[in-house]
Formats: C-alpha cells, structure tokens, sequence
C-alpha cells in the first residue's frame, strides 16, 4: 500500500455493510469513494462529506464512468475495492423465473467481475491492492427458498478463489468476507422482489409459501435473528483485510457462519442437508 492516503472504491453504501464500512475507513484516514446505485443516496452521502460517485452493478455504463470519477480524482490510483452491493429473491427453485435469475446475477456476480476487472490493471500497475468480496454463509451452505442467492454466492466464491490463484505474483490479494445475519435493509428488500417475481399462489408449494416462507419473511423484515450483528461486526473484518499486512484468504462473520463451516466438515452432505431443510 502507498505511504500516501489510502484510497479505496466501496459499493452499496446507501445503508447496512457498505455505509458503515464507509464511515469506519474514513475515520480511519482513508480516502473512501461511497458508490451508491441511486442517485439519491449519493447526493445524501456528498452532504456528510463523502466522495460518491453513482454505481449500479447492472449498468454497464455506470460502471465505467463511476471508477473513471475515481481515477480521475486520485491521479489514477486505487489501494482497494470492496464489492459490497447485492440483493436476494427469495423463493423455490421450481418457482423462480429465469429471468429473475438473470437479474440477480448481473447485479450480484456479473457487475463485480466488471468492475474487478476495470480494476485489476489499475492495482497490477501500481504493483499492488486489495480486492475485498462481500460474499455470506451462503456462499458455501446451501438453504431452502434461498437458491438464486446461493447460486449468485457460490459463483463468486469460486471465482473468487481462481482469482486468488492466479494473481500471486502481481500484489495484489483477493479476500473473502462471509457474513450471516447482519442488521440491515436486506430482507425488506428480499420482500420486494419475491412480490416482484414469484407467484407463490399458483405454485404447488402454495401451502408452504403460505405457512413457511411468507411468514418467516415478512416477520424478519421487520424483526431479527438471534444470532443477529450489527454492520460494525463486517466491518471490523474489512479492516482487517485492509489493513494487515498479511491479510487471510476469508473471513467468518456471526456465530451462524462458523457452525456451518464446521458443520460442512464434519458432517456428510446428505445429514447437513437433512439437518438444513428443518432450519
């Protein structure tokens, strides 16, 4: 990292992970640029004195233009990218639209590759940098109605670890966050989009829908998990990949994220399965 002020480009800044990260980093010295996907939030964010350029992982152009804003403003460098925005769809397998799939890959997968490998040349250049992934638990455990998000999760973590791989060498390291639950905006927004795309009452899983997933999606919308942490808990582990100068290859956030990690490993698929289908 420069002896300079340390830059570093942040996504979905607008409330939850990616505000409080914004917050922290700053107070900590560094020069945080807080992206935001609508222009509203990023207006919000310039009144509290942030640079915030507008990013929406969906748009091609926007990513574009919004590291443009970045480089331009730090004479074309950038100590660190933390890929933060995502969304879910919350929902059976049988049930979900395609194009629902879709959707949620380019805003959860296919925009951070983007803007990675907008990125990337940058910190090659410069001989150095952190790309830091906000991945979950749920990026390697599966759970019912959850499987766009899993898709979306599973994917980046495994191009997340090829990525790694192949960029020993150059300088600069790729790192895994993996939350759980985390007090945020998340499960009102996965209400949203299960009104969006899932017709759940001509679903043969009417029932379930009715008894099981509604319930427990609207109660935690406004509710929490008791093995719930605020923001700073992600944010302490983002610090630390930031800032130490051996940095891990992932980090585990709440108590719901190590018990499945041990889990994974001591118990055979089908009986972690069994025992993830009654949760």
């Amino acid at each position: 990292m420069s002896d300079k002020q340390r830059s570093v480009l942040i996504t979905g800044c607008s409330s939850g992970i990616g505000l409080d990260a914004a917050r922290a980093l700053k107070a900590r010295g560094w020069r945080v640029f807080a992206a935001c996907r609508q222009k509203a939030d990023c207006e919000r964010l310039r009144a509290e004195g942030f640079e915030s350029p507008q990013l929406d992982y969906a748009d091609t152009a926007s990513i574009a233009r919004a590291l443009e804003e970045v480089l331009a403003a730090t004479g074309g460098r950038l100590d660190a990218l933390f890929n933060n925005g995502a969304f879910a769809t919350p929902g059976a397998v049988e049930d979900l639209p395609t194009d629902a799939l879709r959707a949620i890959f380019e805003a959860n997968l296919f925009g951070w590759h983007e803007l990675a490998r907008h990125v990337l040349p940058v910190m090659r250049a410069q001989g150095g940098g952190r790309l830091v992934q906000c991945s979950s638990v749920l990026g390697f455990t599966p759970m019912p109605w959850r499987g766009a998000y899993v898709a979306t999760k599973y994917a980046l973590e495994g191009l997340s670890h090829v990525l790694r791989m192949e960029m020993r060498g150059t300088g600069v390291q790729v790192i895994l966050i993996e939350p759980g639950p985390i007090t945020s905006n998340f499960r009102r927004n996965a209400a949203r989009n299960f009104e969006r795309w899932i017709d759940w009452q001509a679903s043969p899983r009417a029932e379930q829908y009715r008894h099981v997933l509604r319930k427990r999606l609207y109660a935690s919308a406004e509710g929490h998990d008791p093995f719930e942490l605020p923001p700073s808990a992600v944010t302490r582990r983002l610090i630390h990949a930031l800032e130490s100068p051996r940095p891990r290859a992932r980090y585990f956030v709440t108590v719901p994220t190590w018990a499945m990690a041990v889990a994974g490993r001591l118990l055979p698929s089908r009986a972690l399965h069994w025992l993830l289908a009654r949760l």
